[in-house]
């Protein structure tokens, strides 16, 4: 296992290279490197036993691979597999594909990393190749949008490594577990670069413009998986130091209420599901034990609804509510906004039921009223008029068929939650949602300001949120 681990992490960076000397094969290549990943995720489920790998032993530079890290792994293979699909018969060249598997393998190696150097120099690779790719269409527009993300994920990285140096100073390693003998100021600086990086609370802010702006399949990059190396330490660090454990829920509520209230009101399909990738990162936070079937079902699922709202004919839904859907589009996007919201038999009910059930009392009702407004948020989707026409790229539906049929099959991980009471909350909660919206959100307009999300601000809120996290937080933990 030790070696087919080792062979796993470096096969992405090693087949990013040879695309460019074999660029026929550039789409074969990438589809490869995430069928491998699915299968060494499978290996990891089967396996069941955690692997640890030492590689710097004096230097606490560790991997582990444990059920956790294979949730989000197997994300990572999947929503990268759809998206390569959904570029298959496209006019992308062997630098896209081969940055896309760069960034796939990034991701993978930051989701085994246990330790805090080595997640450095993973995150920091996933930057640059998230940034290429969002620069791809090389327009003044896409190229700003990247620029910008580069400088606040370097920043947030900045503040990541001074708190990574204090940890070592601390504990004379590098690996989680220091985090129990750090001094309370290592742990807000690591804290704040892995919110930002991960989109969480207000200083995720820059996610919104990133994703809504980038080609479709890059924004179901970012938003299936991306993102998710930012939460997956965040997560890690809950479950080994209890005092972390709350401080991460509490940025789980924040983030899920802010992201939710943002998508009520938003009218732009793009950033509506882009706020909800917020807001749901804070539902993978609210309960970390059980943060990676949750991660699972939300990155395959936001991953096909930016593919889907790719093929809409508009992105205002105003626009939309007079322009019917194709019936098999609106299909699609029924299904997907239905897991997202929790209706029964696809995945997202199985992951909202087990994330209510490790709630703390404290949580429950903010969390409630987040899943509210998600219900709220995708009627907007579900309700509009359908039975037009429409063309789609030839790969869309491979793309789209192999996301949804894992929400499907991903059902089964939590059969459980079958029970009466677990589906009429659900159900009563989207009902609520529904009339909420026709009676009330559909007709209201409501512009929310943009203040914070400007380039400007970025910075200064991420050093409120430091001040927030070593004065309320560790300094009142007493860390």
């Amino acid at each position: 296992m030790t070696n087919i681990t080792i062979a796993w992490i470096v096969l992405p960076f090693f087949l990013g290279f040879v695309i460019y000397l074999l660029p026929k094969l550039d789409k074969y290549l990438a589809l490869c490197v995430s069928l491998a990943t699915a299968g060494y995720a499978a290996l990891v489920f089967v396996e069941r036993s955690p692997l640890e790998l030492q590689l710097l032993d004096h230097f606490g530079v560790n991997l582990t691979i444990d059920q956790l890290s294979g949730y989000f792994i197997l994300t990572n293979a999947i929503v990268t597999a759809a998206v390569i699909l959904y570029c298959w018969y496209s006019d992308k060249t062997a630098f896209f594909y081969a940055q896309t598997i760069i960034l796939h393998g990034s991701i993978n190696a930051a989701f085994a990393c246990s330790d805090l150097i080595s997640l450095y120099v993973a995150l920091e690779v996933s930057g640059i190749a998230a940034f290429l790719l969002i620069a791809y269409p090389r327009t003044d527009r896409s190229i700003w949008v990247a620029l910008r993300y580069l400088f606040v994920s370097n920043v947030a990285m900045l503040f990541y490594l001074v708190g990574a140096v204090l940890v070592y100073q601390a504990h004379h390693s590098f690996s989680f577990a220091g985090l129990r003998v750090a001094p309370p100021e290592a742990l807000a600086l690591i804290f704040l670069g892995l919110v930002t990086k991960g989109g969480i609370f207000v200083s995720g802010l820059w996610l919104p413009l990133t994703h809504s702006e980038s080609e479709t399949p890059v924004s179901a990059m970012l938003s299936g998986i991306v993102v998710k190396a930012g939460v997956y330490p965040l997560v890690r660090c809950a479950l080994m130091v209890e005092e972390v454990d709350t401080i991460v829920r509490i940025f789980g509520v924040g983030t899920a209420l802010l992201g939710v209230f943002y998508a009520v009101f938003e009218k732009d399909t793009k950033r509506m599901l882009a706020f909800h990738t917020v807001s749901q990162l804070g539902f993978i936070l609210a309960a970390p034990v059980v943060a990676g079937f949750y991660a699972l079902t939300h990155g395959l699922v936001k991953s096909a609804l930016f593919l889907i709202a790719g093929a809409l004919p508009s992105r205002n839904f105003k626009e939309l509510q007079h322009q019917p859907l194709s019936n098999s589009i609106w299909i699609a996007l029924v299904i997907a906004s239905f897991s997202i919201s929790g209706f029964p038999m696809l995945s997202g009910f199985g992951a909202k039921v087990l994330t209510s059930k490790n709630l703390l009392p404290w949580q429950v009702i903010v969390m409630n009223i987040a899943a509210l407004g998600t219900a709220i948020s995708f009627a907007k989707f579900i309700f509009l008029p359908r039975g037009g026409t429409g063309k789609v790229k030839p790969g869309f539906w491979p793309a789209v068929s192999l996301l949804i049929v894992g929400l499907i099959v991903a059902n089964v991980v939590y059969y459980e939650a079958y029970s009466l009471t677990n589906i009429i909350k659900p159900l009563a909660t989207i009902g609520i949602g529904w009339l909420a919206y026709l009676l009330i959100f559909k007709h209201t307009v409501v512009k929310l300001p943009r203040v914070l999300e400007e380039f400007d601000h970025l910075i200064g809120v991420m050093s409120l949120i430091l001040i927030l996290l070593f004065w309320k937080g560790f300094a009142w933990l007493g860390i």
